[in-house]
């Protein structure tokens, strides 16, 4: 049980706030609300499960959320030209994968410091995106786009059935899977992975590439759900995600953490805006309560490394 304590933890802070709502706020529990919050959370769990790898291999990427505008932009775009769903799905996660590579030789092919590299590409992608678009909405996209042409009910249910899948793949890849092993070896000791054979740089640049990947397509989730593609859209979402990971379980220091806490940290982090509306609170407090489980995630981290 001491090995899942935190994933316990955080199910017991989600279990008492939805025990609140439910006491407190129970139209919180209304099936349209619940599906609004299940469907704007998939795309952050997509987008979670990329950068659990990357800090698994004890490494950050703060630039998904500039990743995720242009992926949603070039997936705009991609559908008013006229091309296929599916087509217009490969781009986007070809694009992500394409900027999560740049990333990757970056931290692991000249090993620069990650924190480093994508703050610099979080604001390069997001000014180039700034510039070329002049903040104008990606319009007059095709039939076929919002909701995948299927209407809102079937495709709310195309999304979470896609997060879900991505989630379970992720699963099995990191937990029955060797390859899945390589990123906790390299996260725990660097020099004993490449002592058992492993690549540390390969391991490293491959979870750079599977998250920009990931992120592609959580930017396609996202960008279905709406008339138009916002090139503001993102904003904030490395936040989300970084937030939902550590709080989940997955050590800032690498090497430690599974999906499943991971999952449960993006559905707290999701009640946590419509909460706050429910219950009547000021909704400025959101990205305040998210800095303050991330800095009580690493102070916990912190404590546990001393106390092993």
């Amino acid at each position: 049980m001491k090995r899942y304590r935190r994933e316990l933890s955080v199910t017991a802070c989600l279990s008492a706030l939805l025990l609140v709502l439910a006491v407190v706020a129970p139209a919180f529990f209304g099936r349209q609300q619940l599906l609004t919050t299940l469907t704007a959370a998939a795309p952050v769990l997509v987008a979670a499960c990329g950068m659990t790898l990357v800090i698994l291999t004890r490494q950050i990427d703060i630039s998904i959320g500039s990743q995720f505008a242009l992926c949603s932009v070039a997936a705009g775009l991609m559908a008013k030209a006229g091309l296929p769903m599916p087509l217009v799905v490969l781009g986007a996660v070809a694009g992500g994968a394409a900027l999560g590579a740049f990333n990757g030789w970056l931290v692991a092919g000249l090993e620069l410091p990650s924190i480093v590299v994508t703050l610099a590409t979080f604001v390069t992608w997001r000014e180039t995106l700034r510039w070329s678009r002049e903040g104008e909405f990606v319009k007059d996209l095709a039939d076929g786009f919002q909701w995948w042409g299927l209407g809102q009910g079937r495709g709310q249910a195309v999304i979470l059935m896609g997060a879900l899948g991505v989630f379970l793949i992720g699963v099995i890849f990191l937990k029955k899977v060797g390859a899945g092993r390589f990123f906790y070896a390299v996260g725990s000791d660097r020099e004993a992975a490449r002592l058992a054979g492993i690549r540390p740089a390969a391991v490293t640049f491959g979870a750079f590439v599977i998250l920009g990947a990931l992120v592609g397509v959580a930017a396609v989730l996202n960008a279905v759900r709406f008339a138009d593609v916002d090139p503001k859209t993102g904003t904030g979402l490395e936040m989300q995600v970084i937030a939902a990971v550590v709080v989940g379980g997955v050590a800032i220091s690498g090497g430690r953490g599974t999906l499943w806490g991971v999952l449960v940290g993006v559905l707290l982090l999701a009640c946590i805006a419509p909460a706050l509306v429910f219950l009547k609170l000021p909704p400025q407090w959101e990205k305040a309560i998210q800095g303050a489980i991330i800095l009580l995630a690493v102070a916990a981290d912190g404590e546990k490394g001393k106390s092993s």
